[in-house]
């Protein structure tokens, strides 16, 4: 399967236009046409219904593999070059947005500490863009965040090559607003929570078919949706009575509202750092200085 015309296909989807996809890859329509048919004729079956255009059930299973092949073709592409290029003064650290915690901030004080001449530069994004950040070389290192049992690894993709570690593990509490029946608690349990309203933040706190998969249980169903990477909104919403979210402890007392740990199932939120398997030796250095 020639990656070229995958990437077409992708482009033709994403924005259900030939034209568009023309116009966002620098080629003519006829070109991306001949792209489809070619990989329609590469599969040996239709991908892609043109008016208006969709995927087939051909191309939506399809797509399901796409994004994830040309992410690795892209990270092996990128392993290979960093074998020639090292760059000892420059940090490029991705994190999800509760992923850079105080243990964490203070590692990179350190290190700019230590290394004097140190152009730091963080990026805060969606879990899955941080992962897609350090595979393809616009990250050194990437922090993401989720909730798992304690000592237990992150339910992340196949990285590849990738080094994944555990960076910190801190107490999982929810939100509530301070007039909530339940924020007077001591603990929570999440079963308890299934059917109460909750609102769906996947790149900010613990995504709600993560918790669903956790509780095996069909509930957790969102009020609201948020989509970003704004604590302080999500905080807003959630501490006006908007819906609850799940959230790393000692982040969520500093987020108004009242923070209540979960208590069961046995969970923590932890935080897991990624980076290439021939990490420069500055990424070497943060590491060293934040990880257990």
């Amino acid at each position: 399967m020639d990656p070229h015309l995958l990437r077409t296909f992708v482009a033709v989807l994403d924005h259900r236009s030939f034209s568009v996809a023309a116009s966002a890859l620098g080629y003519t329509q006829s070109a991306v046409s001949q792209h489809i048919a070619a990989l329609e004729a590469d599969l040996g079956t239709r991908l892609v219904e043109r008016r208006p255009v969709a995927p087939t059930p051909a191309g939506t299973r399809l797509m399901e593999h796409a994004p994830a092949l040309l992410l690795r073709l892209d990270a092996a592409r990128t392993d290979i070059s960093r074998l020639r290029h090292t760059r000892s003064t420059r940090l490029t650290l991705a994190c999800s947005p509760a992923a850079l915690t105080p243990a964490i901030a203070q590692a990179l004080s350190q290190l700019r500490a230590a290394a004097h001449s140190l152009d730091l530069e963080v990026h805060t994004l969606g879990r899955e863009a941080v992962l897609a950040e350090v595979l393809t070389g616009r990250a050194d290192i990437g922090l993401v965040d989720g909730a798992a049992a304690p000592s237990d690894p992150l339910p992340l993709p196949d990285l590849g090559p990738a080094t994944t570690l555990v960076a910190a593990e801190e107490p999982l509490a929810v939100l509530f607003p301070h007039h909530h029946p339940l924020a007077r608690r001591r603990t929570v349990r999440l079963t308890d929570l299934a059917q109460a309203h909750w609102i769906d933040a996947p790149d900010t706190a613990i995504p709600l078919d993560r918790l669903r998969d956790i509780c095996r249980t069909d509930g957790f169903r969102p009020r609201i949706r948020h989509r970003g990477t704004d604590l302080h909104a999500l905080a807003a919403l959630a501490t006006t009575g908007h819906g609850l979210a799940a959230l790393p402890l000692p982040l969520a007392t500093t987020l108004g509202g009242t923070a209540v740990p979960v208590a069961e199932p046995r969970l923590v939120h932890r935080t897991e750092a990624v980076h290439a398997a021939n990490p420069s030796r500055t990424t070497q250095q943060l590491v060293e200085r934040m990880t257990w």
